[in-house]
This record gives C-alpha cells, sequence and structure tokens, in this order.
C-alpha cells in the first residue's frame, strides 16, 4: 500500500475531522518557493540519488534535512507484520524530517528515493544555521514538523502498540508517559474487540501485561518508565565530559522557561526530568487565565509548546531521567542521576517543583492508579464517561478538574474541609461550579474510607460538622490538595526551610544574594514551587524562569572557567 500526501490529506478530509492535521496539506506537506529553494540549496549540498536509496531509517539518532530538487522521497514504516509500509511521498519543492529533527532521539520512520531524484541535503549542523538564518524558511518547517507529529500521534503511525487491563495502574502509566512525551502510541485494552487477536497473532502474553510492542516486534512487559524510555530512544545520551553553561532540574513551566531564555541566548543549556515536561502543569487539562490564550489551553499542550522551542534553540534534555544529588567540586557542578549517569555544569537552577499529596487512609497506595488520580487529562476522562466522580481539593487546580470532568462524568462531587472555595480558588472557578448542575460542592467534607477489591470500586465521605458520613459507587476520584516540595533528593546542598522548600534571596541567612533566586550557594538558584516563598502559579513560574536567566548571565561572567 502506497499513500502521497495527497492521498492521507483525501482520507482525512473524508473522515470530517477538522482537527486532523491531514487536512491542512499546504502546511502539514508544504512546497517551498523556487526563491526559497535556491535560498536553502546555499547551506548544503547537491545530490543525485538512484531509486530506493535509504536515507535514513527508523531507529536511526540522527538524520539529515533533504529537499526534493526532482523526483520524490518516500516516508515508511512497518505495518504489524514487519513490512514496510510507505504513507507519505513528498514531492518536489517539499522536505523530509519532524521534531525529532531537532534532538538525538530514534527517530520514528524510514526514508528513501521512490524514483531517481535529485535532493539537496543539510546536515545537522547545515540545517541548524540555515534554520536560524532564514526565519520565514524556519517557520515553514516548524509548522509543518509540529502538525507531522500531531498527525503521527492522532493516527497512531510510527509508534508501539500497548496492551494492558482498560483500569489497570501499570497500562495508565505507561499511556501517560508516552502521551506526555508526545510519543505516538495505540492503546489495545484487553476486552475490547481486536485485543485478543492482536495479541495472539504477535505472540503477546496475556498474563505479563501490560505489554508494549515496537513496530519492529520486541515485546516489553511492564517495564519501568526508564526502561521504556531508553528501549524507545527518549533518552538521549548525556556527555558525561561535556561542560554544560547550566543544568535545569525539572521541566515544569519555570524550568521549561529558564531553558528557552537561556537557549535562546546562547547558553549552553541541559535540562533534567524525571518523566515528562509540563510538571504539576503539564497534567492540568485547561488553563484558562494564562496570559495570551483567551480560550484556554491544556498544561501538556502548554508544555509541549515550550518544549519544542528549547530544543529549537538547541537545548538538550536528559528526560527519564531524574537528578539524584548535586556535588560541587573546582568550580564545577556534578549532577548525578538514575541509572549510574552523570553530567557537569557550571550553574544550576532548581526548578524541580514538588510532588502530589495524598491522603492518609486505608488501602490509600493499594488504590493510586486504580482509582485514585491526580491528574484530571483526556486519559482519565475515558474512565469516567456517565459515571459519578469526587474531586478532592478546593485550588485551582481541583476547579479546573472539577469543570472537565464534568463534560464526561455523569456527576462531578468536589469535597473541600473548610466552608467553600473562595479563599482559594479563582473567581471565574468559583462561578462555573455553582452554575453548572453537573458539579455539587461539599464543604466540611472529607474522604474516610475506600474501598473495593483489585480497584476502587466504593468510597465513603464524612461531613464534620455533622458527623454523618455517606457511602457512595464512586471508582474514580481526583486528589488535588497541593504537594509538598520535591527535594528530598538534594540531602544538603542547599538550605531548605522548615517545610522543604528552597530558600532563596533575602531568606538567606548570612549572606547578601545578588538575585532574588539565589541559594545558599554560589552558582545554585531556585525559581518555581520548589522556591520558598513562591506563588504556586504558572505564569509566575514562567516568569520566574525567566528572570533568573539574568541572574545565570552574571554568575558565568563572573566565574569564567
Amino acid at each position: 500500500m502506497t499513500q502521497t500526501s495527497s492521498n492521507i490529506a483525501q482520507a482525512a478530509q473524508s473522515s470530517a475531522n477538522p482537527s486532523d492535521p491531514y487536512n491542512r496539506e499546504q502546511q502539514i506537506f508544504p512546497k517551498l518557493s523556487d526563491e526559497q529553494m535556491n535560498r536553502l540549496v546555499g547551506y548544503g549540498s547537491v545530490e543525485h540519488l538512484p531509486a530506493g536509496t535509504v536515507l535514513f531509517q527508523r531507529g536511526d539518532r540522527r538524520a539529515d534535512f533533504f529537499l526534493i530538487l526532482d523526483g520524490n522521497i518516500e516516508i515508511f514504516d512497518l505495518d504489524d507484520h514487519g513490512e514496510p509500509i510507505v504513507f507519505t511521498t513528498h514531492a518536489k519543492s517539499q522536505f523530509t524530517g519532524e521534531l525529532d529533527l531537532f534532538n538525538d532521539r530514534q527517530i520514528l520512520v524510514g526514508g528513501r528515493t521512490g524514483v531517481d531524484s535529485r535532493v539537496a541535503r543539510l546536515t545537522r549542523a547545515q540545517f541548524n544555521r540555515m534554520y536560524s538564518t532564514e526565519q520565514d524558511i524556519g517557520e515553514v518547517i516548524m509548522r509543518a514538523y509540529i502538525l507531522r507529529r500531531t498527525a503521527f500521534i492522532l493516527h497512531d503511525q510510527a509508534g508501539v502498540s500497548v496492551v494492558g487491563e482498560p483500569t489497570s495502574r501499570e497500562f495508565l502509566r505507561i499511556q501517560r508517559f508516552l502521551t506526555r512525551n508526545g510519543y505516538p502510541f495505540a492503546a489495545k485494552p484487553t476486552g475490547e474487540p481486536g485485543t485478543t487477536d492482536y495479541a495472539e497473532l504477535h505472540d503477546i502474553d496475556l498474563t505479563r501485561l501490560p505489554a508494549v510492542r515496537t513496530r519492529s516486534g520486541t515485546v516489553y512487559y511492564a517495564p519501568t518508565i526508564a526502561d521504556l524510555a531508553d528501549e524507545l530512544g527518549l533518552t538521549e545520551a548525556v556527555d558525561a565530559q561535556h561542560i554544560y553553561d547550566l543544568a535545569v532540574i525539572g521541566a515544569g513551566p519555570a524550568g521549561l522557561s529558564a531553558c528557552v531564555y537561556a537557549a535562546s541566548e546562547n547558553i549552553d543549556t541541559i535540562v533534567v526530568e524525571a518523566e515528562a515536561p509540563g510538571g504539576q502543569a503539564g497534567t492540568s487539562s485547561k488553563i484558562e487565565n494564562y496570559l495570551g490564550f483567551p480560550t484556554g489551553i491544556s498544561g501538556q499542550a502548554l508544555a509541549g509548546r515550550a518544549w519544542i522551542q528549547g530544543q529549537k534553540f538547541g537545548a538538550k534534555f536528559a528526560i527519564a531521567r531524574a537528578a539524584t544529588a548535586i556535588a560541587h567540586k573546582d568550580g564545577l557542578f556534578e549532577v548525578k542521576l538514575q541509572h549510574g549517569m552523570h553530567l557537569k555544569a557550571r550553574s544550576i537552577i532548581l526548578a524541580c517543583g514538588a510532588t502530589y499529596r495524598s491522603l492518609d487512609l486505608p488501602d490509600y497506595e493499594k488504590y493510586e492508579g486504580q482509582g485514585i488520580h491526580y491528574a484530571a487529562t483526556g486519559l482519565e476522562a475515558q474512565l469516567c464517561v456517565n459515571e459519578e466522580v469526587a474531586v478532592i481539593g478546593g485550588g485551582n487546580s481541583a476547579g479546573q478538574a472539577a469543570v472537565f470532568l464534568s463534560g464526561h462524568a455523569s456527576h462531578v462531587h468536589v469535597l473541600v474541609r473548610s466552608e467553600g472555595l473562595a479563599a482559594s480558588m479563582s473567581d471565574y472557578l468559583v462561578q462555573r461550579i455553582e452554575q453548572s448542575s453537573r458539579i455539587t460542592l461539599h464543604p466540611f467534607t472529607e474522604v474516610t474510607e475506600l474501598m473495593g477489591e483489585r480497584s476502587l470500586r466504593k468510597i465513603v465521605w464524612t461531613n464534620s460538622e455533622t458527623g454523618q458520613s455517606e457511602e457512595r459507587d464512586i471508582g474514580n476520584i481526583f486528589v488535588m490538595i497541593g504537594a509538598v516540595p520535591n527535594t528530598a533528593w538534594m540531602g544538603d546542598c542547599v538550605d531548605l526551610d522548615k517545610k522543604g522548600f528552597v530558600l532563596a534571596g533575602l531568606d538567606i541567612a548570612d549572606r547578601q544574594p545578588k538575585s532574588p533566586f539565589s541559594t545558599s550557594v554560589d552558582g545554585i538558584f531556585a525559581v518555581g514551587d520548589v522556591r520558598s516563598g513562591s506563588v504556586k502559579r504558572v505564569a509566575s513560574g514562567v516568569g520566574e524562569g525567566s528572570v533568573c536567566v539574568s541572574a545565570i548571565h552574571g554568575y558565568l561572567a563572573d566565574n569564567p572557567v
């Protein structure tokens, strides 16, 4: 089966899905003008290639950029039987590539000439130089690359298959990790039509779920996040001998902001992130009060855009590798990562945020991921269709979750220990909750019991004023009661306050800070939720990350290598 880009667009149009990138053929498969092509050719070399020449393959860590001058280039992947299938053909004046051209992850597809062809080849260095210089061409390329990755995800192309029990904690964990890292996958829950046949066809052992099957036919059973990232090539190699100007620990809004501003100002930057870009904000279904997005934007979309920006400016990301320690020696910092990896940097920004608070209830850990959630995204909403759910908490995250879930669940119960929401939640969310017929607020109420065999099936909540308890058939609760600082891994690296947040600025004892983000150690800065006294908002985290970069410039200038 062979499809041209036009064939794909026509197929997308027949599905009448206005959000399908394949319906935007002129943007996802644009044609450069003759004048643009002439400019672009000057950055690389022209080659004549016979038909069938393989230019790059799935799994390669790097691929060159190709502009078709004559002939074509076929983009192919493997089908469920391991056979090559061409699903896009780039013709004259079109170009190859997608978002992985900005990083060193394993690429998702292969490319080969379909006929004798003449192409302009740009190496990665040549591509970067062209992209940063030719802004009009760069904009066309970036838009196309984002749409191509979005199409992969929407159509389950170039990804993996994830087989598992629908309510399994591990099944959801793997899906969440792949989703937040922008990696295409097809979810195949047991019990749904076709899943058993798929498992039998590919010899997948249904007693060892969840299973992740790659296009090459390799099956991984219940992989850890770190192992999965390694196997799928999501983890980029970190050169232990390379000295970065800046290491940002954490890829929430504050860390991503610091990354973008630092990398755009020619600071050699690496970002260390334990799971996926976005932090807690990345799990928010919709942020409606972030400046510049009048219709709102999901936390994942906001984080994804910032992530792409950072890569565009040359920042490197170490994903699925949590930092475990920081040491200071000979004017340099060494950051130790999981699985024995480590890196060196001249300066550090701590943007490691906070971890979710949990409820002190029997069997609580048993139900985490099996009915207890800390995020309300489309993934979790699928589990709540036409069912009652409970949201626990009175902050903005809880309000956003309640409003979002009310569009999927039959009813949403919001439980708060206080008398109401006004003191802790933005007014626009309070108004939405009060006006919704599908949301009920329960003041002075706490969950007191969880019930269910393998997964959560019932909860009991109790009113602290009346002492009255009520049992409800609720199998999904969303716990959004704040967070604790993610600083346990630091040891005595920097001074912390009584609650474990990093002391910075004027709060540091016996030291005159040069920046409000300076910590007790010269060269280490703290921004975002992890900083003592910070405002726990996405916008404030973004602001801190950007402003802190000026302090990084000053420190690097005062401490040359």
